[in-house]
């Protein structure tokens, strides 16, 4: 069997076993077909409000959401654009960091994933994703809220992976509480330390390992540009989020480190379901966007993966968004 034959075998019996494992979540989404040259009516691609009441303690697991979110786990095809990286990524079990460790994983990169121990269940499916692409597949649980942790969380990814060039800082925390008057010091400071000084620890701990050709990724969010007033913890610490990408590719470009970030719209994630959204805005999340919906995790897959191929080598200090039409940023 020649190198192109082998690529193919292996490629098939990767989306054969990812369709296998993630069958539930292609019934439970729906949406429109693909037509003929694959185009596909954003509108109706994904399902559109009204959703299902639904509440889940944080962290929220993606596997217990309904509809269930996509990751790509059975659409996302590589075509070797990360070939021998390695990635270390937080929140890598749900959300857009899965999407992210999933779009890696086929683009060639061995991955570690970070994600709270209560979050297991679909850490696991991930971890069986990236080895079912044929690449390595570190699993580093822990709360990444002192820099005790996210110090060992860096060296431990060094040493699963024997290396380190892609680093994206994705993990948040996020909840809706109408009035500052019950926003609690112990919720302010846990909001900040999971979304602010982790990746600070987290990006401090690993630049040193960073050769020339490395990227680092934050996800920031349209909050950071559009805050809702329910929003007021977490929508601040995205707009550090968008300031401190801008700095750090100032910072690291004489180095050769790009650093970008992603801006998200209404994404469909357990964030949304473990507090992030009160029950009102849940069961109509997405509709006012022009697309009708909001978006899914898979949707920005390629985002991520453009920001840390070599193809986008002169891309630094952006902001690159996916809001469904709202104009942000």
């Amino acid at each position: 069997m020649d190198e192109k034959t082998r690529r193919q075998a292996l490629k098939a019996a990767t989306l054969g076993a990812a369709a296998a494992l993630a069958s539930p979540v292609a019934a439970q989404m729906g949406g429109s077909k693909a037509q003929p040259g694959g185009k596909q009516d954003p509108r109706s691609k994904y399902p559109k409000p009204p959703f299902k009441s639904q509440s889940q303690p944080w962290p929220g697991l993606a596997s217990k959401m309904n509809p269930r979110p996509d990751h790509g786990d059975t659409s996302y095809v590589g075509s070797g654009r990360l070939t021998g990286r390695k990635a270390l990524i937080t929140g890598g079990d749900s959300g857009m960091g899965r999407a992210a460790a999933i779009a890696f994983a086929r683009e060639g990169a061995d991955v570690a994933i970070n994600y709270l121990p209560e979050e297991e269940p679909d850490a696991r499916e991930v971890v069986e994703l990236i080895r079912q692409a044929g690449r390595k597949a570190v699993a580093l649980p822990g709360d990444i809220r002192t820099a005790a942790f996210c110090k060992d969380l860096v060296a431990k990814a060094l040493a699963g992976l024997g290396g380190l060039d892609i680093l994206v800082c994705n993990a948040a925390r996020q909840q809706s509480i109408p009035s500052i008057l019950d926003v609690t010091d112990e919720e302010f400071d846990r909001t900040m330390k999971t979304n602010i000084y982790a990746p600070f620890w987290i990006i401090r701990a690993a630049v040193p390992h960073l050769d020339p050709g490395s990227a680092i990724i934050g996800t920031a969010s349209e909050q950071a540009y559009n805050p809702d007033g329910d929003l007021y913890a977490y929508a601040q610490t995205k707009a550090a989020t968008m300031n401190y990408v801008k700095s750090l590719a100032k910072q690291l470009g004489p180095k050769g480190i790009r650093v970008n970030g992603v801006a998200p719209g209404p994404i469909w994630t357990p964030l949304q379901v473990s507090g992030g959204a009160s029950q009102g805005k849940l069961v109509t999340f997405g509709a006012t966007a022009p697309l009708g919906r909001p978006g899914q995790p898979a949707e920005l897959a390629g985002i991520y993966v453009r920001l840390a191929e070599d193809d986008g080598s002169y891309t630094t200090g952006n902001i690159y968004g996916a809001g469904g039409g709202q104009g942000q940023p």
